[in-house]
């Protein structure tokens, strides 16, 4: 199980520390190895608020964790994480089998009850997403039910 799950460095990653080429390089070169189902968690803080990113690269899909609702994807990851994609079908000379990477929003997702507990939820979704058995955790979160509180 170890090895399905990657961690990504959110300071390597975000537009705010580098440029988009080499945000997405260096994703690109974590995503490199990647093989089967195994999949990336990577906290993102766009603008001070903490998000999760879950990239699976093989299957060319992308989760989307967001604690407050009606919140959007950062146009700038969003072109991190598809160009890294690009990069590694490219690395490993397979096909796409679309045209750019599919993102879903877990509606799932727990809310978090303030402002300012975001950083707290993305350290809870990357744990539930690890100890979830047999790493589902699509089916877990991608479902609207009882309003889940982290404490």
């Amino acid at each position: 199980m170890v090895n399905l799950v990657g961690l990504v460095d959110p300071g390597q990653v975000s537009s705010q520390f580098g440029t988009l080429s080499h945000c997405s390089k260096y994703l690109s070169d974590r995503l490199k190895n990647a093989d089967g189902d195994q999949f990336y968690l990577v906290p993102h803080n766009p603008r001070g608020h903490w998000v999760l990113i879950i990239v699976r690269p093989v299957k060319e899909t992308v989760d989307y964790m967001d604690s407050l609702p009606n919140c959007s994807v950062d146009e700038d990851m969003r072109n991190i994480v598809n160009t890294s994609i690009k990069m590694y079908n490219s690395h490993t000379g397979k096909q796409s089998s679309c045209k750019s990477p599919i993102w879903k929003n877990l509606q799932g997702t727990p809310r978090q009850p303030t402002n300012v507990e975001c950083g707290y939820y993305v350290m809870c979704f990357m744990r539930d997403i690890i100890h979830y058995a047999g790493l589902a955790f699509e089916k877990k979160f991608d479902k609207k039910k009882e309003p889940v509180v982290y404490t």
